[in-house]
């Protein structure tokens, strides 16, 4: 039982270090019609560490949360540069 309790609290303890899911906006270049967000999500989506994105094509943008143990925003940016749709963090 003793064993048991020592594992739940060194579980809590890892999990409390976790770093706490980030946000970024990126502007992103190159989005022409209204199948390129489609592209440009997929290409984030597939980036280990990445919760959701979701991209905006009248603002030529993508907001993105991720963990940043994961994943830091110049992988985000090398993705849809990748992808054809080269962009940048935006301040």
């Amino acid at each position: 039982m003793r064993k048991l309790l020592l594992a739940a609290l060194a579980a809590l303890s890892l999990a409390a270090q976790a770093a706490a899911p980030k946000n970024v906006t990126l502007a992103v270049q190159n989005m022409t019609c209204e199948l390129c967000p489609i592209t440009v999500k997929k290409s984030l989506e597939k980036v280990p560490g990445v919760s959701t994105a979701q991209v905006d094509f009248d603002k030529k943008t993508a907001t993105v949360i991720y963990d940043s143990d994961k994943v830091q925003p110049q992988a985000l940016t090398k993705a849809t540069t990748n992808a054809g749709y080269p962009s940048t963090v935006r301040k």
